[in-house]
């Protein structure tokens, strides 16, 4: 585990931002109301909603981490470029949003392997980090590390240490730690209290509780645990106005599109309220 930042009194810990680049019908839990063949014939919203988020850095001086999907780069390379041109960090999420837990580790490496090289070729800059779709790396796949590090990635952001019906393993670590030698894990922030770890890294938790909530989570792992802290959204979560996908369960529904409306106004106030940065400025490089 990395070891705790001490702080001088008045410094602000810095932590990481990072936006999962992949469009409102390519989430995981629609998967089984759109099918990935399907993709091209759905009104495409993830320029636009990265403009605006880049819009949102901008104005409050935020570099962040884009885990973008091969699939989004090859059909909008000028909007991948545009992000680094903004200082951001261009990360993997993979090519086609398919679950590690889903794959074999051949087609799990294939995946991950084109995605770095469409990625790199648009930039010109080394990929270093890699985030597997809805957080599916776990105890039971953990020879995805292998093939994360065999890829030629340095760390990977894939584990979420909370229990959930769709991600999660609960006993991982709760702090960056190596899993191989040269491959670090970045796992998703949460909160320890009353014996388990309590989600604060941002998603559907951060529509759905109220704002103050979500920053005292994040100040306490700053002040308590002195760690940053690994926050994420995705650019459609802001997109109150996205086409909605019909015939899909009430829970989905819910998860989906609660508080989008919300959602620009409460990322403002989260930049304002805390310091933020690239995961591998933040972490990668302290390591």
């Amino acid at each position: 585990m990395r070891a705790p930042i001490h702080l001088l009194p008045g410094m602000a810990m810095c932590n990481a931002l990072t936006i999962d680049v992949e469009d409102y019908f390519q989430v995981s839990a629609m998967a089984p109301y759109v099918a990935r063949r399907d993709w091209d014939g759905h009104e495409s919203r993830v320029e636009q909603n990265v403009d605006r988020i880049l819009v949102l850095l901008e104005e409050s001086g935020t570099r962040a981490t884009f885990f973008t999907l091969g699939w989004v780069a090859e059909r909008y390379p000028q909007l991948v470029r545009r992000i680094a041109d903004g200082g951001h960090e261009i990360a993997s999420h993979g090519f086609a949003h398919q679950r590690a837990s889903e794959q074999s580790p051949e087609a799990f490496f294939s995946d991950i392997h084109l995605a770095k090289i469409v990625l790199e070729d648009i930039t010109g800059v080394e990929v270093k980090g890699y985030r597997a779709p809805s957080f599916s790396i776990g105890s039971e796949n953990a020879w995805a590390f292998e093939c994360i590090e065999r890829a030629g990635y340095r760390y990977s952001s894939s584990i979420y240490p909370i229990q959930h019906d769709h991600y999660g393993t609960h006993d991982a670590p709760r702090f960056t730690h190596d899993v191989r030698e040269g491959l670090l894990e970045v796992p998703l922030t949460t909160m320890r209290l009353f014996g388990r770890n309590w989600p604060a890294a941002g998603g559907g938790y951060f529509r759905l509780m109220p704002y103050p909530v979500s920053r005292w989570l994040l100040r306490r792992v700053n002040r308590v645990d002195e760690q940053p802290a690994i926050f994420y959204f995705h650019p459609w979560e802001i997109d109150a106005e996205q086409p909605r996908i019909l015939g899909i369960d009430a829970k989905t529904r819910f998860r989906h599109y609660l508080n989008l409306h919300r959602m620009e106004n409460r990322l403002r106030q989260l930049l304002f309220d805390f310091e933020w940065g690239r995961v591998d400025e933040v972490l990668l490089e302290a390591a």
